[in-house]
């Protein structure tokens, strides 16, 4: 929009709602709608559906008539379900007090942002990111501060001085992706230990959004902050059934923070949506009562999927990478291609594969592409055949 607001009903609204930006993933997707024969990689999505059992219990709850106005904080049964879950994975005794089930993750972002911004804090976050956060954080009227991450011995890693070092008088928050959304970097138990400690005398949030925590190679989660916070910390974990369950159409997702926030997330989901689905939580209770198997599956089936994709993207010599320590995304960039939105595009065309620029996540992600390996092995391979030669 040129930077200003246009004439009409455009300019009947706030005008930083009218300036908000389209997503530069959801561009390059709505161009790709249609297309014959297309291989999606763009978004955080694999190609399985949602797991039978999981649907098979959101049925039977909807035939008995589970169909009514519910709990804000989420079913009880959900709630001791995720409570059980997020102990186990964490490593830290959580009560289900401190569960609030959201529609989707990124409902539980928008809550968070809406309950901890006044209007011209700043939310210090590294990047690139998932560019949702920027647009959350400017809907609540805050300034996100971004910290880039660097490459040090061939991983992606945050520089924890110079994110310290961004802080200020205003910072309100720390949004930590970790794993992280597009490269896959992850923070390590000292690191958390090292930003808990520094967040702690100043007053600073931390948001954490854990939602990749499963899908680390050389464990069984990645680190958590819940593993060594007190629950009077200030601190918010951020998660989602999309990921871990093959769940991404269902939209719900959850709150890890203090009991004593509880009225507040209880408020704002009654004055934003009323609540989740009733039929679909007890369909989620399934996913984490039973689901493990399928946990493990789909994570060992990434760990193969990187190991694919790597070696055949290696294959050009004007690719650079860097092999991700989490999540199930390649973020890479090609030589002599500066503008990933064009490349992007172009890809979609020439090689019918669909990727994401990364100009969406934010500063540091222009140059490069992201590659959602989250698929089976055959739709990847198919589709190194068809990007190496565009990429030649």
């Amino acid at each position: 929009m040129d930077g200003h607001i246009a004439t009409g009903l455009l300019g009947a609204i706030r005008p930083d709602i009218a300036r908000l930006p389209e997503s530069g993933i959801v561009e390059v997707v709505n161009a790709g709608r249609g297309k014959p024969d297309l291989i999606q990689l763009w978004v955080g999505e694999g190609d399985q559906p949602t797991p039978a059992f999981i649907g098979e219990a959101a049925n039977r709850a909807l035939a008995e008539g589970h169909t009514f106005y519910t709990w804000q904080r989420g079913i009880p049964p959900l709630r001791e379900a995720l409570a059980g879950y997020v102990s186990r994975v964490a490593g830290a005794s959580v009560p289900a007090g401190r569960i609030y089930v959201t529609i989707g993750g990124m409902q539980a972002i928008m809550m968070t942002m809406q309950a901890l911004i006044v209007p011209g804090d700043e939310i210090v976050m590294p990047v690139p990111v998932w560019p949702n956060i920027f647009s959350a954080v400017d809907i609540a009227g805050g300034r996100t501060v971004p910290v880039p991450i660097g490459v040090e011995n061939g991983r992606w890693r945050l520089d924890l001085d110079r994110l310290f070092a961004a802080c200020g008088p205003k910072t309100r928050a720390l949004f930590l992706n970790s794993p992280g959304n597009p490269t896959g970097w992850t923070l390590t138990a000292e690191e958390q230990k090292r930003i808990l400690e520094f967040c702690r005398p100043r007053g600073i949030w931390i948001v954490a959004d854990e939602v990749y925590a499963r899908f680390v190679y050389d464990r069984p989660a990645a680190p958590s902050f819940l593993a060594i916070a007190e629950p009077e910390d200030r601190l918010v974990v951020v998660n989602t059934f999309s990921k871990n369950w093959a769940m991404t159409g269902w939209r719900i997702g959850w709150v890890v923070a203090s009991e004593e926030l509880g009225q507040v997330y209880e408020n704002l989901q009654q004055f934003n949506t009323s609540g989740v689905s009733t039929f679909l939580q007890h369909g989620a209770v399934a996913a984490v009562e039973q689901g493990e198997p399928f946990i493990q599956s789909q994570v060992e089936r990434c760990r193969t999927a990187r190991d694919l994709v790597i070696a055949r993207l290696s294959e050009s010599p004007r690719v650079r990478l860097i092999r991700p320590d989490g999540a199930f995304y390649l973020f890479f960039g090609v030589d002599g291609e500066p503008d990933s939105r064009a490349l992007a595009l172009r890809l979609l065309h020439e090689a019918n594969v669909g990727l994401a620029p990364g100009s969406a996540f934010g500063p540091g992600g222009e140059g490069h592409l992201r590659l959602c390996f989250a698929g089976s092995l055959d739709r990847l391979e198919t589709a190194m055949e068809r990007l190496l030669p565009a990429l030649s």
